[in-house]
């Protein structure tokens, strides 16, 4: 009994310590590099960071703080592991199809229209949404502004090159998310790769921005948030639902990820389930006082 006791005195203490460690790690990381993660949900930072401990061989999380401060590019890798990028094209096909069928007819009147892919890793669902703009005759007045705290990512999605190896399931995404055309028609292949439609990639600015600490840089019709919320804490997310509300237009559209909701959000209130079974959330109008 006595050295179960003994054991279990030294895993908790073994837990605080990297407890204390990991704060330290994210603090330093803010202060040297201004990315603020301490609100990131720690379960993902762990995974990552003990990731890149057994890549690296380092025995402690102290010691990854130790190449942070000591080593610029270490610093750069440990950011971009930290960064989020999984997507595909057409990710969940229904939420394309509720976008095409209900928000479409709310835009169409508008004399331009402005959407901000806020956390697009590399650039699937910008470039998804840019053909269904394209399909529905809008793409001359639509600006797609798409966002991310991870440069190399950005410059990925820059280059509108695709893994060949990827389209057919990319096309059957567009095909169930009510695709008009042949998905080939927007893109051309060399055998090894797909290069999108230079008029897509036209239509898009990649821009460096970090949800966390950067404040919002115009107003949006449209902001498409998907499967990014959830690795915040609901401290961080509420705070991220601040910046979307006051970045969105009146009767603007929220879209977000399908394990994620604006149901526990401060500002919940202020928005309208509109297609709620794929978690698209029209702003309400503002009201005039008096």
């Amino acid at each position: 009994m006595k050295d179960f006791l003994w054991n279990n005195d030294d895993n908790q203490e073994n837990n605080i310590t990297e407890t204390l460690e990991m704060e330290l790690l994210l603090e330093g990381l803010y202060r040297i590099s201004g990315f603020d993660f301490r609100k990131y949900m720690r379960s993902s930072i762990h995974r990552r960071v003990h990731n890149r401990m057994q890549l690296e061989q380092i025995s402690t999380i102290t010691g990854v703080l130790e190449k942070v401060l000591h080593e610029p590019a270490f610093m750069t890798t440990l950011l971009n592991d930290f960064s989020i990028n999984v997507t595909e094209m057409f990710r969940n096909p229904e939420f394309f199809s509720a976008f095409r069928q209900k928000v479409i007819p709310e835009l169409r009147e508008l004399p331009e229209i402005r959407i901000w892919h806020a956390g697009c890793a590399t650039g699937e669902e910008v470039y998804s949404m840019a053909i269904l703009m394209e399909e529905e005759g809008l793409s001359h007045k639509t600006k797609f502004y798409a966002t991310d705290m991870n440069e190399p990512v950005l410059n990925k999605a820059r280059s509108g090159i695709l893994p060949l190896s990827k389209m057919r399931t990319y096309t059957k995404n567009y095909m169930a998310a009510g695709g008009t055309q042949a998905f080939s028609e927007y893109y051309t292949t060399d055998g090894h790769f797909a290069y999108l439609k230079p008029s897509l990639l036209k239509q898009i600015s990649f821009l460096q921005h970090n949800l966390v600490t950067d404040h919002s840089f115009n107003e949006f019709h449209v902001i498409l948030c998907r499967n990014v919320l959830i690795y915040f804490t609901a401290a961080l997310q509420n705070q991220v639902h601040e910046l979307f509300y006051d970045s969105l237009s009146p009767n603007g559209f929220l879209g977000l990820g399908d394990k994620e909701s604006i149901q526990f959000a401060d500002c919940a209130d202020k928005y309208t389930d509109f297609a709620e079974q794929v978690k698209i959330y029209q702003k309400n109008k503002s009201r005039k006082k008096g």
